[in-house]
């Protein structure tokens, strides 16, 4: 492969500094609880007042919203939460009898309580909204705790009314690592959350992986800086390819955005005109600066290279214009969410199409995919073996359990045998570990 275009950043800048910034605010939290919270909003946020939001408040912000923005907000939430709705659907529970007397079987079980983060900064995500809380529903979550940075005096009404559409039980107007352990902890509710989900920047990030990593809660994926990937053959229209890189691009100065083709011409296009668009961006330092630092144009020799080169870099979403697309979903391995042709770009996803958001980022897609309902799922089982049925799984339980050394193991299905079958003899071979 070569490089039309390299990036001169890695999305690993300044981690470590930001983790030993997390981590002193989250020592600070765990130490002195609400006081903490408390002292962090009114530095960060300069907030004074409640931090749930009433019922009567959150009337105020819907009431303020228009009409054809609340439809377009339903439309969204119908979408997003039926394609949440078919996921859960797809799963069941069973039960089976795989020998006689072995009875084993499977429960799906909601969790009680989702935390679900909704970033704020320059952007209103009333979509990021409807994607953890309206999956978090689907799935059956009890209690479902939402958290957003308030714009000045409140959340953004928008954001009010997409959070009371997709069904949060309590609205939290807090942003930042506070919010974040505000749900892991359940401060304020004493609700603490089973599951943190939503993106969020890289201190939000950092502490929902420190939470995590303490065994406080599960997350839905570590949600780094948005990442998008572009594969295009020389059939792709060069201006469709170029405006989608930029519409990710205007995400965040550290946003990276990425070209794979086999096409040096595609390529070369490309890169001329990205400069031209960007600069008819209404704010085009953010776009400029995405792309300058890690954008990247990476010309390989076939669609086999490509699908190497995609699945090294394990892009957050991944838009293919290029022919015969079934060979491009069977081929690619590794992504967030994949877009199909020209018609299908990453804002679809990202508002209103139906699929998740809330994606793997920094290669995590190499083993998970993005939010969906099995997140806010645990998937439980059950066994129930029969006197009967213990001359076989005891039998063979015991037995390996001494191939592994693990004595006491073995005396617990030594004990069953003797038990049900008084009458035999057992011939309990000792396996010596030096043999293996």
């Amino acid at each position: 492969m070569e490089y039309i275009k390299k990036a001169q950043k890695t999305a690993e800048s300044d981690t470590e500094k930001i983790r030993g910034i997390v981590q002193g605010i989250l020592s600070d939290i765990e130490k002195n609880g609400e006081k903490a919270i408390i002292e962090l909003a009114r530095k960060f946020d300069n907030w004074e007042g409640d931090f749930i939001l009433s019922q009567e408040k959150k009337q105020r912000l819907i009431d303020s919203v228009p009409e054809d923005v609340k439809q377009d907000i339903r439309f969204a939430h119908e979408q997003v939460f039926g394609f949440a709705k078919a996921q859960k659907d797809s799963l069941s529970e069973f039960e089976r009898e795989t020998i006689p007397g072995v009875r084993l079987g499977q429960r799906i079980i909601p969790m009680e309580v989702a935390g679900c983060y909704v970033p704020g900064g320059r952007f209103a995500h009333a979509c990021s909204a409807l994607m953890s809380v309206a999956t978090a529903k689907a799935a059956g979550v009890k209690t479902i705790i939402a958290c957003s940075p308030p714009r000045g005096d409140s959340i953004d009404p928008a954001l009010a009314y997409a959070l009371d559409v997709a069904g949060a039980d309590i609205i939290i107007e807090m942003g930042g690592v506070q919010a974040i352990a505000t749900m892991a902890f359940g401060l304020f509710t004493g609700k603490p959350a089973n599951i943190l989900a939503g993106p969020g920047n890289a201190y939000v990030a950092e502490a929902k992986s420190i939470l995590s990593s303490a065994g406080k809660c599960t997350i839905d994926v570590f949600a780094g800086p948005t990442e998008s990937a572009i594969i295009a053959d020389s059939t792709a229209d060069y201006m469709t390819v170029a405006v989608d890189l930029v519409s990710q691009a205007e995400h965040g100065y550290d946003s990276p955005v990425w070209l794979f083709t086999d096409s040096r011409a595609l390529a070369e296009k490309v890169l001329e005109v990205m400069p031209k668009i960007i600069a008819d961006m209404p704010n085009p330092d953010v776009p400029a600066s995405s792309w300058r630092d890690y954008g990247e144009i990476i010309l390989c020799q076939d669609r086999e290279e490509l699908c190497r080169v995609n699945d090294e870099y394990a892009a957050e979403h991944v838009q293919v214009m290029a022919l015969d697309l079934d060979w491009w979903v069977k081929n690619l391995n590794s992504y967030g969410s994949l877009f199909l042709g020209e018609g299908s770009t990453v804002p679809h996803g990202d508002k209103c199409s139906g699929t998740n958001h809330i994606l793997p980022t920094k290669k995590a897609g190499h083993y998970s995919g993005g939010l969906n309902v099995l997140k806010f799922l645990k998937i439980y089982t059950y066994q129930e073996i029969s006197e009967q049925a213990n001359k076989i799984i005891s039998g063979a339980a015991s037995r390996l359990s001494r191939v592994e050394g693990m004595e006491g193991h073995a005396r617990a299905c030594d004990w069953r045998l003797r038990k049900y079958f008084p009458d035999q003899d057992w011939n309990f071979k000792v396996y010596k570990q030096e043999k293996y």
